[in-house]
């Protein structure tokens, strides 16, 4: 193939704005592991830390280290207990996400009834809303749940798990129209050969969608994960923080932990990370092809 010398310096130039890119994306986490790797708890300096120490890693992961003075510090640090808060909020989340929106997408997508339209259209509108305009109700409504259900009021992960599930607007509208995709006589070939509609769904359509299954429950995990606002107004007991809200309680007005903080804020990365790879071929396929091949 004869590349002309225009397409060459195209090609350079296309590449050098990708490098510029990706460099201009990736700062600001480079940085927050510069400052996670700092003596002190200093949110400026240099990108490469001049003295390295791992005293802020120590602290988060529960080992005992040297403070300034020389003297070892065991620290009571409840920074893996919020980790696996996380975990667990955002996996059971996210699981019963993908169980409510792939159900209700079923049916949005193959069955008829009245005001179906409207209602889609009714979700779509309360989803353009951001959960946090209504931290007052929800504050209010798991307040009077926990009265006769404790287990599902504040400062409780269930209760907490109940109110991501009220944002499943969006991956229902997603989902259906991954369902909307597939052509419709295959499931009603499965039913002529003796499938009920739940054989149907469960051994032909779920398989052939686990792409946008996959795009779904990443995308939950991930805002899960990161999610400050609602997890900050039910859970009050240090005990119960995820590390979102763990790991604001290291800036306070009068001592902001930098470094305490940035060392938080990399832990935080890593279940996002871990996920994204082990769905990364059903990802990629979900966001870029549909269900039907030629």
């Amino acid at each position: 193939m004869i590349v002309g010398k225009r397409d060459r310096v195209t090609l350079v130039f296309g590449h050098l704005f990708l490098c510029g890119f990706l460099l201009l994306v990736l700062f600001p986490f480079v940085m927050i592991i510069s400052i996670s790797f700092r003596q002190g708890n200093f949110a400026l300096g240099s990108l490469i830390p001049e003295h390295p120490s791992l005293e802020h890693w120590k602290f988060v992961l529960g080992i005992p280290y040297a403070d300034e003075t020389g003297k070892m510090v065991k620290p009571a640090s409840n920074v893996l207990l919020w980790f696996w808060n996380s975990i667990k909020v955002a996996t059971l989340s996210s699981v019963l996400i993908l169980l409510l929106s792939g159900t209700c997408a079923y049916a949005f997508a193959r069955m008829k009834f009245l005001f179906k339209t409207k209602i889609l259209n009714g979700l779509l509108l309360l989803q353009m809303f951001p959960m946090v305009l209504a931290l007052v109700a929800i504050y209010s409504i798991l307040d009077f749940v926990g009265r006769y259900v404790p287990a599902l009021g504040l400062d409780t992960h269930p209760g907490l798990i109940l109110c991501y599930l009220g944002g499943i607007a969006i991956h229902i509208w997603m989902i259906k129209g991954y369902f909307s995709t597939i052509p419709v006589s295959i499931e009603e070939s499965a039913e002529m050969d003796g499938a009920t509609p739940l054989q149907a769904f469960l051994s032909i359509l779920l398989p052939m969608s686990l792409p946008v299954f996959a795009v779904v429950f990443i995308l939950s995990f991930i805002g899960i994960i990161a999610e400050y606002p609602v997890a900050s107004v039910v859970l009050q007991q240090s005990e119960n923080w995820t590390l979102a809200v763990g790991a604001n309680s290291f800036l306070y007005e009068q001592n902001y932990l930098w470094g305490k903080f940035a060392a938080t804020a990399v832990l935080s990365g890593l279940p996002i990370t871990t996920m994204f790879l082990l769905c990364q071929r059903f990802l990629i396929s979900g966001l870029t092809s549909g269900s039907v091949k030629g």
